[in-house]
């Protein structure tokens, strides 16, 4: 079997199947092309054309529960549902990346992956730390809790300027597991990879192969490290437009959901909405569209 190995070891998307192509035995023949062709096609991908790469239709999608313990967690899982159903309603399609459950149902975090005609467009602005205030279900005293959860809108490019040497990456392999033990794997098709240059973990547990586990996983690392390179370039030259708007950094608070109050502020807009039940259940296109309005380049 000839190929040319290295259009494969340049690319930071096809670098780590490259490797691991090189470390397989020379009998295996029909991995061999397996891999051969699971990169072709990651390069065929690459070459389709017809798409502003400035806002790409195919982004990463991911919640994470921040101060406020279970119902955090819970309040995590309910911005996960209000988005999905959002991309519901406007066709796009939805793909779950992977999950971290608690015991209550909540998410400590999750990802997953949208694809739809300005998916990115709509929704990039709503990177950062969203707060809910309510009285949880739990609390017997009627007390309101405050609580947090960050979500962060990663988009897929089709192209990248990131390069990644397969030497900077940990990769670990698991089974994957449904809830309570049901649908276990025996296969180890589950997929971490760390870069070890910035620590950045990413994890992807729904394929059903371990192949394209990691090409989701890559898929999310190189938009991490695309993110946090926009995010470094942005804060040498965004003092004015911070004070003006803000950033997309997810350590800031961007909107706060009051329950009591059937209220949602958007805090850099200083505009509210109500009837949040109709919001969380997908119907948020007016705050979309009037963040886009005022934040919009």
């Amino acid at each position: 079997m000839s190929f040319d190995i290295e259009k494969y070891k340049n690319n930071p998307k096809t670098a780590y199947l490259a490797k691991a192509l090189l470390r397989l035995p020379p009998e295996d023949e029909e991995s061999k092309q397996m891999m051969l062709e699971e990169m072709d096609r990651i390069l065929s991908a690459e070459k389709i054309t017809g798409e502003d790469d400035e806002f790409p239709n195919e982004i990463i999608l991911e919640v994470r529960a921040g101060a406020g313990g279970e119902e955090a967690a819970l309040f995590a899982r309910e911005l996960s549902e209000m988005y999905t159903l959002y991309a519901a309603l406007q066709g796009w399609g939805v793909s779950p990346l992977y999950s971290s459950d608690t015991s209550l149902g909540g998410y400590k975090e999750a990802a997953f992956e949208i694809r739809g005609r300005d998916v990115y467009k709509k929704l990039r602005f709503e990177t950062g730390v969203h707060r809910i205030q309510r009285v949880p279900a739990t609390e017997k005293m009627g007390r309101v809790h405050t609580s947090t959860a960050s979500v962060a809108i990663l988009p897929l490019r089709k192209k990248t300027t990131i390069e990644i040497k397969p030497s900077d990456l940990e990769i670990e392999t698991s089974r994957s597991g449904g809830a309570g033990g049901q649908n276990v794997n025996k296969i180890e098709t589950a997929v971490r990879i760390i870069h070890k240059p910035t620590g950045i973990d990413v994890r992807s547990t729904a394929e059903r192969s371990q192949l394209k586990n990691r090409e989701k996983a890559m898929s999310i690392l190189i938009a991490k490290l695309e993110a946090k390179k926009e995010e470094e370039e942005e804060a040498k030259y965004s003092a004015d437009r911070k004070s003006q708007i803000g950033t997309a950094d997810r350590s800031e608070k961007i909107r706060t959901y009051n329950i009591l109050q059937d209220r949602i502020t958007d805090h850099r807009l200083k505009e509210s909405w109500h009837n949040i039940e109709r919001i969380m259940k997908g119907e948020m296109g007016p705050i979309l569209e009037a963040t886009a309005a005022n934040l919009g380049n």
